[in-house]
């Protein structure tokens, strides 16, 4: 008699697995003001019938082989279609087009024919993805944020090289109707200057980083001199350089695409190289400072920040210029000795 039981509630068990299984929530992710397919398959057969809800809000229905829109939910109107064309191989999916905050929730998919019925539910969620991650020094924190996000996204931050101490920064988080705005900074005391800071922002579906690089020195000439932007090989989507954090200098506004470089500039930037780094010419001392390249790709937003030293080259050429002159005037009054010599020790000869 136990054994029968047990054979039972296994069988049971068994059975609500199979149930559970087939019914299984196929949970989707769909990006705002995006369109979207809520996925939804059934065994094809004779008179088919779909009938798309939303907890008990009518979406979507199709019998006698056309749309059956009179009951549809306002909400829905013109945003919803099925794939017609494919329904007598099994696919009852639906396009939801131009989707917003209100398209949240769990979905429902009947669908009947002569050969029995068959329903699936579609979790829906919606996503703004992390679009770009922006970090500067400021004095002497170091500030991290990003704006415009759906779902709530976290905030870490690492180093390269990896620091030994820990980076516990509380990221503060703020909500602006549905998107998220998320920042975090570091302190004087939580910043080494040898190590470049790296910010990541993500939520489940979207990831996002930003470096931003050690500040480095280098030294040029008044007449010319090529600043690095950086040496990644991921291909560059947009770069912007800036002097002194403020002024722009140059912008490319998609890749591979020509760069427009500010009119104050333009006596001064000799060309920029498909990688981002700048060539300027022509400088005069009041052009050091620090200038900042920000470069965007894919996934990652990269900030490279150089001080430029400039040396004058004025005090050279005075020296080079006087140093030919002197030389000049040099071999000139020699040749001049030369032939007054020459001349005289003819006439003492008697040669005319």
């Amino acid at each position: 008699m136990i054994v029968v039981k047990f054979r039972v509630v296994v069988v049971v068990f068994f059975l609500n697995f199979l149930w559970a299984f087939a019914n299984c929530d196929v949970a989707v992710s769909c990006d705002l003001k995006e369109n979207c397919i809520l996925p939804c398959q059934f065994e094809p057969g004779p008179e088919e019938v779909i009938h798309w809800m939303k907890e008990n809000i009518p979406v979507h229905s199709f019998y006698y082989n056309r749309d059956q829109l009179g009951n549809q939910d306002q909400r829905f109107k013109g945003r919803t279609s099925i794939f017609k064309d494919q329904i007598s191989s099994g696919n009852a999916s639906l396009l939801l087009k131009n989707v917003n905050f209100q398209d949240e929730g769990r979905y429902r998919c009947y669908t009947s024919t002569t050969r029995g019925n068959k329903e699936l539910f579609i979790p829906l969620t919606v996503d703004v993805p992390v679009q770009k991650v922006y970090i500067e020094q400021s004095g002497e924190s170091i500030i991290c944020r990003s704006e415009g996000i759906y779902p709530e996204p976290t905030l870490t931050w690492s180093t390269y090289p990896e620091s030994s101490s820990s980076i516990e920064s509380k990221p503060s988080v703020q909500q602006n109707g549905q998107l998220y705005s998320i920042s975090s900074s570091l302190t004087r005391s939580e910043i080494d200057a040898g190590l470049n800071y790296i910010c990541t922002v993500s939520t489940k579906k979207s990831r996002r980083t930003a470096t931003l690089f050690k500040l480095t020195t280098v030294t040029g000439s008044e007449s010319e001199r090529t600043i690095q932007c950086s040496d990644s090989k991921s291909p560059v989507t947009r770069f912007i350089w800036r002097f002194d954090h403020s002024q722009i200098i140059v912008t490319e506004s998609e890749a591979g695409g020509s760069y427009t470089v500010s009119e104050e500039w333009r006596p001064y930037v000799k060309s920029v190289s498909e990688t981002g780094s700048l060539t300027l010419q022509n400088l005069s001392s009041d052009k050091k400072g620090i200038y900042t390249c920000e470069l965007i790709n894919v996934d990652e937003t990269l900030i490279r920040n150089t001080f430029l030293q400039i040396t004058e080259e004025s005090s050279h050429t005075q020296t080079t210029v006087i140093g030919v002159v002197a030389g000049v005037a040099v071999v000139a009054v020699t040749a001049v000795v030369v032939l007054l010599v020459y001349r005289k020790v003819r006439h003492q000869r008697g040669v005319v």
